[in-house]
């Protein structure tokens, strides 16, 4: 297991001479762009953590958007509404590829065609945030920075739209787009500012967006939108090719095959445990490329590289989330409106306390993961949109909520006297049941913040 404890930090995990799934931090190992379950497999229970490169101390948080705009379905495309146009995410594809078919008798894996069509569509993502430490003597933050990857999924009128992990992004106060990294000293004209265009926290994905005009025109015309391919189609034993920033270094390829299928895998992530069914792959997938492509051999993207099982006995087990089983969800998240953090004073409160229901506590108590609402402040924007104490808040604007610090976090994106959606979940004699509200936010002073 890669360990180098002395120079680096716990990112929301653990670290373990055992089997487990470890965080990285390898601050100074690499330069940077310029201005920058126990028991068998088939129920993997062990924690596992995302994997992302550190520059300092890695960030957790999440951030919201807004305006769901629907997905609908047209002949073998799929059509996303778009802010101001249509984005059409590409199912089909002709790659340059010469790689020898599964089954072939080649002795040979050229890889090279693959990755020279899709390559422009993989990008290198940098997280300027802030981490906040509690001590004995009180509780300060620290500016963290953090390095993955990230695939470029659809454009608008005036945005690229790029799909990452997360964990990548999260708690972010400046993100970055690196393009055409290929390991060399970084272009200053290729690094651009991006913004959180959706997330979905339970799913481990986010959508960032760059502004069209701030890509140089010589740019624009290399980079690529990535091909979708079918992950339900995969076979176990197939070839995959994995893309991305491994290590902050710029982006490198690795290759294997889809190991398994359908794996359920638990990852830590916010203070949350996050379980999905994952492709799992032999294919290398190291600190830095989560966010990137894993594809088919036929150069299409099927899986989003997410994490790496480590242990001192095991080796080539990584994991990747299927394409096809949130492609919804990444339309959903293209859609948003694209939003930036509002200055402290001007944030809008619900006029709650609350009290995460973690997943351990759902299974525990049949509760849905979320936020308890445990006080409502009378005559606040909770009261008013009809929420009530024993209530459980699962969404805002269509994203979900999974605790306290995560539904913060996302109301850093609203202003006072902005009317959002917000779903609870409400007890009833045998069940919850989903409700769906209108709450109109109220200012910091309205909610008895100080």
């Amino acid at each position: 297991m890669y360990d180098d404890r002395d120079n680096r930090t716990s990112y929301g995990g653990y670290y373990d001479t055992g089997s487990s799934y470890v965080h990285y931090d390898s601050s100074g190992m690499m330069d940077q762009p310029k201005k920058k379950k126990k028991g068998k497999f088939a129920r993997i229970v062990a924690k596992c953590v995302i994997l992302s490169v550190v520059f300092g101390s890695v960030s957790s948080a999440a951030f919201m958007a807004t305006n769901y705009l629907g997905r609908t379905y047209f002949g073998d495309q799929v059509i996303l509404e778009a802010e101001t146009s249509d984005v059409e995410l590409s199912k089909t594809n002709t790659p340059s590829a010469s790689a020898a078919s599964p089954g072939s008798g080649a002795d040979v894996y050229d890889v090279s065609g693959i990755v020279d069509n899709c390559m422009p569509s993989v990008v290198s993502i940098t997280n300027i945030g802030s981490q906040e430490f509690r001590t004995f003597f009180g509780t300060y933050e620290q500016e963290s920075q953090s390095s993955g990857s990230g695939i470029i999924i659809g454009q608008n009128e005036t945005e690229l739209l790029i799909v990452t992990n997360n964990h990548v992004i999260s708690n972010a106060k400046e993100i970055s787009v690196y393009f055409n990294s290929d390991g060399e000293a970084a272009d200053e004209n290729n690094v651009i500012s991006a913004k959180v265009k959706g997330t979905e926290p339970s799913k481990d994905l986010a959508v960032i967006a760059v502004r069209l005009s701030d890509i140089p025109q010589e740019t624009r015309e290399i980079i690529k939108i990535a091909t979708i391919g079918d992950s339900r189609a995969l076979k176990i034993g197939e070839p995959v090719v994995a893309i991305g920033n491994a290590y902050g270094y710029g982006l490198s390829v690795t290759s294997g095959i889809v190991s398994a299928l359908n794996r359920e895998v638990s990852v830590q992530a916010d203070g949350q445990t996050i379980t999905n069914k994952l492709i799992q792959t032999d294919a290398a997938i190291n600190p830095g490329n989560s966010g990137g492509a894993l594809l088919n051999g036929n150069g299409e993207l099927i899986g989003i590289n997410s994490v790496k099982f480590i242990s001192e006995e095991v080796e080539g087990m990584g994991y990747a989330i299927p394409i096809t089983d949130v492609e919804s969800i990444i339309g959903d998240l293209m859609n948003k409106v694209t939003r930036d953090q509002v200055a402290e004073k001007d944030r809008g409160y619900l006029g709650i306390t609350g009290v995460d229901v973690t997943e351990e506590a759902s299974i525990n108590y049949g509760m849905p993961v979320g936020t308890y609402v445990s006080t409502v402040v009378e005559g606040g924007a909770a009261e008013r949109a009809g929420i009530r104490k024993g209530d459980i808040i699962t969404k805002l604007d269509g994203s979900s909520i999974s605790g306290m610090d995560q539904l913060k976090a996302a109301l850093s994106y609203y202003s006072a006297g902005e009317t959002v959606p917000i779903t609870i979940q409400r007890k009833n004699e045998t069940d919850y049941t989903e409700i769906t509200l209108n709450l109109t936010l109220i200012s910091a002073k309205e909610a008895g913040v100080k």
